[in-house]
């Protein structure tokens, strides 16, 4: 883990001098606790080899798993498949019962839903706040309490998209702060750092097990409730026919659940993070969003995406013999599909590392390569980061980062686990 420890400028210079080379690098398994170590994986980080390995899903496969490292088969058997871990036809199938979820009807149903919870945040936001001696008579409020800077990543980011989640799926308000505790267990996990074989590394590592089977227990135990007593919500639409007659298993909801949480939850929660960072430090650009907000915050939520990527990666298998950019594969060899570094090739974006929210075009793959796996839920995190940059920006102009996030140490996701925050009313 010692390269996903370093700066992210470190990481993505590394990236590009990988780009520059003539054929993808093969690079050794790591060794994790209770995973067979693997025979190694090639690096595709040129925007061109990531986009035609996503659209040939037939020789580039999900299975048996699109995550690094693979996970062990027993876990399946215990958990169940996620979806992205499937090739067609099962994924054609599980993608057409949940595509339901993310439909242009449900995502206008759950506007006002998305809208009154962003409201509520920054309400609570604003709640919090302190009159800082020394201010004028109507008091300036600032984003900071008596033990130091507030969290933006605690009191906003990690709170818009588990809410939404748990509004979709009909989690009653009582549970969701459960589900919120093993969300940052099974995050925990993924953030550990020192020896994989440690004693707390094993910990955490049957902490974030846990953690998942407790998530499938709870919504299980919803489906079971809403097959005979259906409700207006989408666990009711996924466990009960659709037209076609299809429909999830109680196992199926569970995998599917766990895929919202990571794909749902942690895309917008990065996405809202690293937004804050990248608009306090380029004023010119934030200055730029709200002087025409409707006009620009389509494009600015694109190039937010490109640039910090929220997911990492994905990992396919050859399933036979294959020519990429010039470079023979054989059948059963291993590629990582590098988002972040395709979302910085020069051969694609002009000035990759400029972050410009007027950039046009933008075929970044930051929702994942274009083919049978793009991310369903890429329309539903635009509306969520459109709808809470507006109510941030609109009720706090002089919202900004007051300091460096921490990051966490994965090679997976992109994410932020604290970032202070300053603001004035």
């Amino acid at each position: 883990m010692a390269f996903w420890d370093r700066p992210p400028e470190e990481r993505l210079a590394d990236f590009a001098r990988l780009r520059e080379l003539d054929r993808p690098v093969f690079f050794a398994e790591p060794r994790v606790p209770f995973v067979r170590a693997g025979k190694g994986f090639h690096a595709l980080v040129r925007h061109a080899d990531v986009v035609a390995a996503s659209r040939n899903a037939k020789i580039f496969s999900s299975e048996p798993a699109a995550t690094s490292p693979e996970p062990p088969p027993w876990l399946a058997k215990i958990l169940g498949t996620p979806m992205v871990n499937m090739d067609d036809p099962r994924h054609a199938r599980l993608r057409r019962i949940v595509s339901r979820a993310f439909s242009p009807k449900m995502l206008a149903r759950i506007e006002q839903d998305i809208q009154a919870t962003a409201a509520r945040i920054v309400d609570e936001v604003i709640e919090r706040g302190v009159i800082e001696r020394g201010d004028n008579e109507h008091g300036t409020i600032r984003g900071s309490t008596d033990e130091g800077p507030r969290d933006f990543v605690e009191e906003v980011a990690a709170r818009l998209p588990i809410a939404v989640i748990c509004s979709m799926m009909g989690v009653p308000e009582r549970a969701r702060p459960y589900v919120l505790s093993r969300i940052d267990a099974m995050t925990e996990y993924s953030g550990v750092r020192g020896s994989l074989a440690s004693p707390r590394t094993l910990r955490l590592l049957y902490g974030n097990l846990r953690a998942i089977a407790d998530l499938h227990r709870l919504v299980a135990r919803l489906g079971r409730a809403r097959r005979e007593n259906p409700a207006d919500d989408l666990v009711s639409a996924l466990v009960n026919a659709n037209p076609d007659g299809e429909r999830l298993s109680v196992r199926e909801l569970g995998s599917f659940f766990d895929l919202l949480l990571v794909a749902g939850n942690e895309t917008t929660r990065n996405a809202l993070s690293h937004g804050l960072k990248l608009f306090t430090d380029h004023p010119d650009q934030r200055e730029l969003l709200l002087a025409d907000y409707d006009a620009r915050i389509g494009g600015a939520i694109e190039e937010l995406i490109r640039f910090a990527s929220p997911i990492i990666q994905f990992r396919r298998t050859l399933k036979e013999d294959h020519e990429l950019g010039g470079h023979p594969f054989q059948a059963g060899d291993k590629v990582v599909l590098y988002y972040l570094a395709a979302n910085r090739d020069p051969a694609v974006f002009t000035d990759p590392d400029a972050f410009d929210i007027t950039r046009s075009p933008n075929p970044h793959v930051g929702f994942g390569g274009p083919g049978p796996h793009l991310c369903l839920g890429a329309n539903l995190a635009r509306m969520e980061l459109k709808i809470m940059f507006r109510e941030l920006y609109g009720r706090l102009p002089e919202l900004r980062a007051a300091g460096e996030p921490e990051y966490l140490l994965s090679s997976f996701d992109n994410g932020i686990t604290r970032l202070p925050f300053t603001y004035r009313k």
